[in-house]
């Protein structure tokens, strides 16, 4: 594309191109830029992008674009904001790919990963081709690769919806964090299906308050726009059973279908029964009602069940093929997953990060255990630590043997960490084993038959960060080592 017809895309300032170049990529990373390339600084946490301009030159790129003057023997374009401009671009450089797809972006605290692989499993069903970004990788067709963030910086999400639509993918579904929209790394996404999972304490580290957390959420709402299409209608697809929805509502003029199990909605779970090995209810909808036996477990996987229906009922795919769909789905890796190593007890493996999920977790454990239940839990550094004395006491309120530890505690002492934790547990019973590894190794030792051990935190991860380092470290590895060692003697 020719420089000047897309820096027209800016609208203003209308600038005025001396030498109208063909642009081969679009670039933040300069050691990425080459010939013909437009170079775009980005001011970042850690680095900033205007720093490595010149680095960018030397590598071949033909112009830049800065938030100010930089003296470089290329042209230089200067814009208020170069994220929001980069988004613009970046969206127009790749031809608007989202406008090709149908797009289903997923927000709330917990359960986005689960919602957005049941969506997609269902989409599948119905014969779509579909590609998804998350927590865990991008995935177009059967192929995956790895993404640093849940959802990734704009030029990357539009060159990645570009790739999906040249692969013929019709349906796509993303998970969509509030730093993302806080930081309008989705300013160019055209969504036809917005979802909101549930909102509790996260991220206040970032957001400062809940209620700067909620309204971040509520700029997906907010951003389906106004235009009533009968051909390619949007729709918000909310959880009635959370009171931000109600919120939610106003912020969108987008068609509104509810769900809930509570509180009367659109798409609703009745007659629910639960065992250690499924779940049976009623989903019942505005049209018709299914009976569904699914193989997850809990109130919470009813909630991604229902999230996931609603959001599929909206894509116009029948109700008898979310049902065939959703009751073939074994889960979802890292979230309630179960280790089996042939012990005479359960182990399971959950992301639960957040006291919410955390409870959530315990709670249908609790449905279920026969026998004590271990809890081996940690909080992450850098990150907010008034969520941590409520971790722990949400692990000792639920649990007969609370082991505090290690999880990615950054540039923080893991003693540090476990001191804040313990804050909200003076008095009570509970364990701190710093070590991560050995506080797994503990729990599954101590473990006797009918007893269930909780790893919760990391879930899918496969790494520990300690200080600047990433180490290799996984909880379902960990734990077939100690059942190895402990449980099979």
């Amino acid at each position: 594309m020719k420089l000047e017809k897309l820096l027209s895309y800016l609208q203003y300032p209308r600038f005025k191109v001396e030498e109208d170049i063909e642009i081969s990529s679009i670039e933040m990373d300069s050691r990425n830029a080459g010939k013909g390339s437009l170079f775009v600084c980005i001011s970042g946490y850690t680095v900033d992008g205007h720093d490595f301009a010149e680095k960018a030159l030397e590598n071949g790129a033909s112009a830049v674009l800065a938030e100010r003057e930089l003296d470089l023997p290329v042209s230089v374009f200067v814009v208020p904001d170069t994220k929001r401009a980069l988004a613009v671009l970046a969206d127009a450089f790749y031809g608007q790919p989202t406008q090709r797809l149908h797009l289903i972006g997923v927000t709330g605290t917990n359960g986005k990963t689960t919602v957005t692989h049941l969506i997609e499993k269902v989409q599948r069903a119905a014969g779509k081709e579909t590609g998804m970004i998350g927590t865990m990788y991008i995935k177009i067709g059967d192929e995956t690769e790895e993404v640093k963030n849940t959802t990734p910086d704009s030029l990357t999400l539009q060159k990645t919806f570009r790739k999906m639509a040249d692969r013929g993918v019709d349906s796509a579904v993303m998970e969509v964090s509030s730093h993302a929209l806080h930081l309008g790394r989705v300013h160019g996404c055209d969504y036809d299906v917005a979802v909101f999972t549930n909102l509790t304490q996260d991220h206040l580290d970032y957001h400062k308050s809940m209620e700067a957390y909620k309204n971040a959420k509520g700029l997906l709402f907010a951003q389906l726009g106004s235009r009533f299409d009968l051909h390619k209608p949007k729709f918000a697809v909310l959880n009635q059973d959370d009171p931000a929805s109600e919120e939610y509502k106003h912020m969108t003029s987008a068609h509104i279908l509810t769900y809930g199990i509570d509180s009367r909605a659109d798409v609703m779970a009745k007659n629910i029964e639960m065992t250690a090995s499924g779940t049976k209810f009623d989903l019942v909808t505005p049209e018709e009602t299914a009976a569904l036996e699914i193989k997850l477990i809990g109130k919470f996987s009813i909630y991604n069940i229902l999230a996931c229906t609603g959001a599929c009922l909206a894509s116009g795919i029948p109700l008898s093929v979310i049902k065939g769909a959703l009751e073939g789905m074994e889960g979802v890796r890292g979230r309630f997953e179960v280790v089996d190593g042939g012990q005479p007890f359960a182990v399971i493996v959950d992301y639960a990060h957040t006291p919410d999920s955390l409870e959530n977790v315990l709670k249908t454990i609790r449905q279920f255990a026969a026998g004590k239940v271990f809890t081996v839990v940690g909080c992450g550094g850098d990150r907010d630590r008034t969520k941590r004395p409520i971790m722990a006491r949400v692990a000792a309120a639920y649990s007969d043997e609370p082991i505090f530890t290690s999880d990615n505690p950054r540039s923080e002492s893991p003693e540090a960490i476990l001191k804040d934790m313990e804050q909200g547990v003076q008095g009570e019973h509970y364990h701190s084993i710093s070590n991560r590894e050995q506080a797994i190794s503990f729990a599954i030792a101590n473990a006797k038959e009918n007893d269930v051990v909780l790893i919760a935190g990391k879930g899918h991860e496969t790494y520990q960060i300690i200080g600047s380092q990433v180490f290799d470290f996984d909880d379902r590895e960990a734990a077939l080592k100690a059942i190895k060692e402990f449980a099979n003697d």
